[in-house]
This record gives C-alpha cells, structure tokens and sequence, in this order.
C-alpha cells in the first residue's frame, strides 16, 4: 500500500534549470564585485606610493573576476 503511494506522488523540480543558472552566475558575480571593491581600494592605494606596482595591482583587481568567467563555463557545461 505505501509502494502506490510512494509511486503516485511525483515530485516537482525545486527551481528552474536556467533560474538555478541565472542564480549560479549572478551569485558568483556579486561575490566577485564584493572582493574587487576592497582589493581595488588597495591595489590604488598602494599604486599611489609605488607606480612599480601597477602589474601586481592590476593582477590581484582582475583576480575574482574569474570566478564569474569559471561560472559561465560551468552553466554552459551544464
């Protein structure tokens, strides 16, 4: 009797595929955005006394972006 039941009741998906991939990737972009305020503030700050570190500056700014380019593969992966 249990077994009817457990087969009658189908579950409906929790979220949308492309939702859950728009949540993934915009999620992943606010993180990004969040890191790059603060490492940006000092990565001009320190560009400010020294010009030699523009490279490293530019580097560790750029860095988090990558999370977002990292989730765009995974949705398109997917």
């Amino acid at each position: 009797m249990y077994e009817i039941l457990l087969q009658t009741q189908a579950a409906a998906p929790a979220l949308e595929p492309s939702a859950a991939a728009a949540l993934a990737v915009g999620l992943a972009a606010l993180g990004a955005g969040f890191a790059e305020r603060g490492i940006g503030a000092a990565a001009m700050g320190a560009i400010a006394e020294d010009e030699s570190l523009f490279v490293n500056g530019l580097i560790l700014t750029v860095l988090p972006e990558t999370l977002v380019i990292l989730a765009l593969v995974v949705v398109f992966l997917v």
